[in-house]
């Protein structure tokens, strides 16, 4: 019984540490435009959609052999700028100010390096759960 235990203790620790993070459905961008091989586990075997929404995560079962629950991608200011850093298409040059990257209609995020800060919307009618 010891194990099962343990093994109930790790998947409300895993849970406890994914709402922390999230807390609160994520955006539908946030979830259907995340790569499923980039995919982190965000649940346990068996967690329901509920769930998985409540901690703050992302729940999808179409594709097999990745986390059906998993940590959806950064909240940018807008839905539409929400995508993986693959995807960004630039919109700026090298040290743009997030003011004149919003001049031009783009979104900014200078949270990573060595991608662009300044970068194209996607249009959210793609977007889903």
């Amino acid at each position: 019984a010891n194990m099962a235990g343990a093994r109930l203790l790790a998947a409300v620790l895993v849970l406890g540490l994914c709402a922390m993070a999230g807390a609160g459905k994520p955006s539908p961008c946030q979830c259907s435009r995340m790569n499923p091989d980039s995919r982190k586990n965000c649940g346990f075997p068996g967690i329901t959609s509920d769930q998985c929404f409540a901690a703050g995560c992302c729940f999808d079962t179409t594709v097999p052999g990745v986390p059906w629950c998993f940590t959806p991608l950064p909240m940018q200011d807008k839905e539409e700028c929400v995508m993986e850093v693959s995807a960004r298409v630039n919109c700026g040059y090298p040290g743009i100010s997030p003011e004149d990257c919003a001049s031009r209609k783009c979104c900014f995020s200078d949270t990573i390096p060595e991608v662009p800060w300044c970068f194209f919307p996607k249009p959210v009618q793609d977007c889903h759960y």
